[in-house]
């Protein structure tokens, strides 16, 4: 179980990264957090779910669909910050 209170910034970007490698089944040498996830990646509805359920098993927290806004899925950084955000809400 990770402990919510230790998760930095550092952490959960690392954890988004895996998590859309995992997703896209490629790695992501020259993502930032401006990186557009549905332009860039490529990403798409049924991905998002994948990578915020992966998210949700190794940082072991919850992270309520319905308060992920288009702000939150615009880019790597916005995505980190909804993780954030949640995990300090619990």
């Amino acid at each position: 179980m990770t402990d919510t209170n230790q998760l930095n910034r550092e952490t959960v970007s690392k954890a988004t990264v895996a998590a859309l490698e995992e997703t896209l089944g490629r790695e992501l040498p020259e993502i930032e957090e401006g990186t557009s996830l549905f332009d860039e990646l490529g990403l798409d509805s049924t991905s998002v779910l994948g990578v915020l359920i992966s998210l949700e098993d190794s940082l072991d927290i919850e992270i309520d669909a319905d308060s992920i806004t288009d702000e939150h899925l615009a880019t790597l950084g916005g995505l980190i910050d909804c993780v954030l955000a949640t995990a300090q809400n619990g």
